[in-house]
């Protein structure tokens, strides 16, 4: 199996080619730095991304805006976005609090990104 990617670890965008043959390990060509291999084999074996997004307030018409600590699995990210969505904190809240802990099971918190007192 042979995947074209842009890398999006730094600012240079490399155009990898991860190529993946049956029974063996991924191989990266076309990056700039280690980053790169690193990011090409994650995404060939199980991408991941962060979630950033808006948390409604249990108190408060004002949403919160948050993100997760790590990157989820892709296939995980709709249902990560319904336990945030159904979990309502109290104000005040302050940038950097965690307010979703273990996430779908994923030991990965969500956190604060701004606050609101």
């Amino acid at each position: 199996m042979k995947k074209e990617l842009i890398c999006i670890n730094c600012p240079m965008g490399c155009h990898l080619t991860v190529t993946w043959e049956e029974g063996g390990e991924p191989s990266v060509t076309g990056n700039t730095c280690k980053r790169g291999e690193i990011y090409g084999i994650q995404e060939m074996k199980e991408p991941r991304r962060t979630i950033t997004c808006l948390m409604k307030l249990a108190d408060r018409e004002e949403p919160l805006s948050v993100k997760t600590q790590a990157p989820v699995p892709k296939k995980l990210i709709f249902s990560c976005l319904n336990q945030i969505y159904a979990t309502h904190p109290s104000a005040p809240v302050h940038e950097g609090d965690v307010v979703v802990e273990d996430l779908c099971g994923l030991g990965i918190s969500v956190v604060a990104t701004r606050n609101v007192l």
